[in-house]
């Protein structure tokens, strides 16, 4: 049943930081899982609205952009909104995170935007929620004691976080990353987080020296770096190994065509210089693109039909932002978190 948003009308504005953002997920690894399972049935059944999302870019010598998702979904209660996120890589070196992000929701009754929290934070989270999603359909993570991780930033270990949840029996993760520094660091911080559990083992990491290795030691590996260009054109793969695509640019066209392709949306995932889309313009096709996760999700395409690597590629919908933002905001309603900023909106002068 659909329940009136009790910020419909307001003219305040509810701000939620980092830290009433980490309240409402932190432990709740099921819960956004499922949320962006919903997420992509509703989707798929066409409850959605998704407007391709436009790139701001800063010129051609630099790799920064800003990226604007637009969104509606279904659901009780439905919601619409927009996530506003910046990738600057030099951040790093200033002893900054990459990416820094807001999501604006807004009253589907009114139009009045209701919230606006740091979503940073929800973007990692719904991105490794998806790619631990697609692993819990499309490979055999039940016995899967090893993930292989190249790129050893935040979104990363938001994977390793969430393939944990779905991989009971992992224990070792595998890390690559150009600076090896920066894998030192990851390999810590997993130590200090990502302890043993009552019911998982604690993690160890493996630090590597190449992409190669990763895939001779893991056969479930996840991609997540700052890559511009294809700068991987071969690998020691067999059709046990499944990629999680999530930069989207690592892959040469030739490995796209060698394997066995599923994506989240396939119109929004070939554009904007990804793999896929590099491997449009070389082809003229799509036709190596089987299936959206959606389709396997709703029991209408195989998981693994072929024998080949699998490679999921998620340009990362809007819509699973919104549904994480709901939970978000529903988190903060129940418990009284945030500012709140009277009379954000000016008043009705007829």
């Amino acid at each position: 049943m659909f329940t009136p948003d009790p910020a419909a009308g307001s003219a305040d504005l509810l701000v939620l930081g980092a830290t009433d953002v980490l309240a409402a997920l932190d432990g709740r690894e099921a819960s956004v899982i499922d949320a962006v399972a919903d997420a992509y049935a509703e989707h798929r059944a066409g409850r959605t609205q998704l407007s391709h999302a436009p790139f701001l870019r800063f010129g051609p010598d630099r790799p920064d952009r800003i990226i604007a998702l637009p969104g509606r979904v279904g659901g009780d209660p439905p919601v619409a909104g927009i996530k506003w996120i910046a990738s600057f890589p030099g951040n790093v070196r200033r002893g900054m995170a990459r990416a820094s992000a807001v999501l604006i929701l807004n009253s589907t009754e009114t139009g009045r935007p209701t919230v606006v929290m740091e979503s940073s934070i929800v973007s990692a989270r719904r991105t490794a929620a998806s790619a631990a999603l697609a692993a819990r359909l499309i490979h055999p993570t039940g016995d899967e004691t090893a993930l292989g991780l190249v790129g050893c930033g935040v979104i990363n270990f938001e994977v390793a976080r969430f393939v944990r949840y779905v991989a009971p029996r992992l224990e070792t993760l595998c890390l690559y990353d150009l600076d090896p520094a920066r894998a030192a660091t990851f390999a810590a911080r997993v130590a200090n987080e990502l302890g043993a559990t009552d019911d998982r083992p604690r993690l160890s990491c493996e630090v590597v020296a190449d992409a190669n290795q990763v895939f001779e030691r893991a056969r479930l590996v996840s991609f997540a770096t700052v890559a511009t260009a294809p700068h991987v054109s071969e690998l020691p793969w067999t059709p046990r190994h499944t990629v999680l695509h999530l930069s989207l640019r690592d892959l040469a066209p030739s490995l796209v065509l060698a394997a066995d392709n599923i994506a989240d949306d396939m119109d929004h995932v070939v554009q904007a210089g990804t793999s896929l889309h590099l491997t449009e313009q070389e082809t003229g096709h799509r036709e190596f693109l089987r299936c959206n996760l959606a389709d396997i999700l709703a029991g209408e395409a195989e998981p693994r039909p072929l024998s080949r690597p699998v490679v999921f590629s998620p340009f990362g919908l809007g819509v699973l932002d919104l549904v994480i933002g709901r939970m978000v905001l529903g988190h903060a309603r129940r418990y009284g978190a945030g500012v709140q900023i009277p009379d954000f909106l000016p008043a009705f002068t007829g």
